[in-house]
């Protein structure tokens, strides 16, 4: 007797083939899929070339934090858990200078091989994944940035990048870029900030950031209402732009044409890195390849489409395992953020052990703005009467030097030296570890500085004097030459911390 087959019902045979087209490649975003990991080898390139020249002073044996030590530390306290709470391969490879500046010249070497190579695409970019991701906790406090992170999603989220990606994996692209606009805008409101709130922010913002380049002298004479205005449009790209990435194709293009606006004129007035490029460079996804492909030699976009795309299920469920790693963080994380409310301890521990991946984070980019700038300057003395100075290489200092460009480097030293004077306890703890190795006379530290002043043994004293800089005017720039003036505010940290 046969058995009557059970009929699956209308509903369902409609949602399982919406299911499936999730995970399927979109033939239309082939090209764009190919270009973004090209991209985001060059991104990667200068990442790992930035920290190649800095990681030993940073945190070598004789640096100024040594990863050693916080490795060490770490697994006293938490055994063999360490090592999924610091992610890093120094756990097997001894952070020696040498091993720390290989494996960042071994991310510039992986970078080119994917830059200029069709072969191995994902192996390389789960090698580049890991090792940023190590140098990523090995550089501790030096490296803990939003652009730091954000790298190490883009990067997670291209190894499942075949010929052409999913929708689920163009979702999760997307998604990444939603949160970076607007988690940021959302925290320049949460956060109460009189200069946000009052349309002031860039009366200060272009003076007062870290590192600035001459184009930020520029844009600080610019009238009052510009700058107002200038505000205006920063809400406007980060909290109404965003949601656009999630309509039709027009909506998404006029958020392209908006973030592209925003990031150009950012990289016009700072020195912020990677970090404008790569989102960027994230505005692909938002586009199709019927643009993408007039980027394009034709021999190149004819030999890209005439590949069969792949389609595996293997990949399905990965892209499936890091929605359920990424969407779920970074919500819950979101939240916590925006409601200052503690998670529940299991869903706490969650958030945190996807954040130590660097997937999932929250993104708050400038929620409160700097409104003074205090300058540090360590000057050493042998007899306590005549002191001289070290010269950092990017920070200001001379009044007259003319503030450099440096994107994609960042310079991290000089750039953690702007936190210092808020004198709270973390940046108190690493600037004082800084002073000690500037008086042990750490070879691989003070070649992070421009100018050693005791080039044959450290001096006997030391001492840091602030001061306050300002931008000059256009009158006070003509007659003297100079695109700064400052004022003595005393030794440090004998002063008022500077807020916020």
């Amino acid at each position: 007797m046969l058995r009557a087959r059970a009929s699956v019902p209308t509903s369902q045979r409609v949602v399982m083939p919406a299911f499936q087209r999730l995970f399927t490649p979109v033939e239309e975003y082939r090209l764009t899929g190919w270009l973004f990991v090209k991209l985001l080898s060059l991104i990667y390139l200068v990442a790992f070339a930035s920290l190649a020249v800095q990681i030993s002073g940073l945190v070598g044996p004789e640096g100024i934090l040594p990863v050693q030590e916080q490795l060490d530390g770490t697994f006293d306290e938490l055994g063999r858990a360490a090592w999924l709470w610091l992610p890093t391969l120094f756990w097997v490879l001894e952070p020696t200078d040498l091993v720390l500046q290989g494996t960042a010249l071994s991310g510039c070497l992986l970078s080119l091989l994917l830059l200029f190579g069709g072969r191995w695409r994902r192996p390389l970019l789960i090698l580049l994944f890991l090792l940023y991701l190590s140098l990523y906790h090995a550089g501790q406090i030096f490296t803990n940035f939003q652009w730091d992170t954000l790298l190490l999603e883009a990067g997670f989220l291209s190894i499942f990048l075949l010929d052409a990606p999913s929708r689920m994996l163009i979702f999760l692209f997307e998604w990444l870029l939603f949160r970076l606009r607007f988690m940021s805008g959302f925290f320049k409101l949460a956060t109460g900030d009189p200069s946000w709130s009052g349309f002031t922010a860039l009366n200060y913002y272009f003076e007062t950031q870290p590192i600035p380049h001459f184009g930020a002298w520029y844009f600080h004479q610019l009238p009052e209402w510009l700058l107002r205005a200038g505000v205006g449009l920063t809400f406007f790209s980060e909290l109404v732009v965003p949601f656009f990435i999630f309509l039709p194709r027009r909506f998404r293009l006029f958020a392209v044409g908006v973030t592209l606006l925003m990031q150009l004129l950012i990289l016009s007035s700072s020195n912020h890195n990677f970090f404008n490029l790569l989102t960027i460079v994230l505005c692909l996804f938002l586009l199709d390849d019927r643009i993408v492909g007039r980027l394009l030699p034709a021999r190149k976009r004819e030999a890209l489409l005439a590949v069969e795309p792949r389609d595996s299920r293997l990949n399905h469920w990965l892209v499936g395992l890091a929605w359920l790693l990424i969407l779920p963080a970074s919500l819950a994380g979101f939240g916590s953020y925006a409601l200052h409310r503690p998670l529940p301890t299991v869903v706490q521990g969650y958030v945190d052990g996807v954040n130590r991946f660097g997937l999932g984070m929250v993104y708050h980019v400038f929620p409160n703005m700097q409104t003074e700038r205090q300058e540090l300057k360590v000057e050493g003395s042998n007899d306590g009467e005549n002191w001289q100075a070290y010269r950092y290489r990017f920070a200001p200092e001379a009044l007259d030097q003319t503030p450099p460009f440096i994107v994609p480097h960042q310079p991290r030293l000089d750039w953690m030296l702007w936190f210092v004077p808020t004198q709270r306890p973390v940046q108190m703890l690493w600037f004082g570890e800084f002073l000690r190795r500037l008086h042990e006379g750490s070879p691989s530290v003070l070649k992070l500085l421009a100018y050693n002043p005791f080039p044959e043994a450290p001096p006997l004293y030391l001492r840091v004097v602030a001061y306050q800089y300002h931008f000059t005017s256009p009158e006070e720039r003509a007659r003297t030459g100079n695109w700064w003036r400052r004022d003595y505010l005393g030794l440090f940290p004998y002063i008022e911390p500077r807020r916020p």
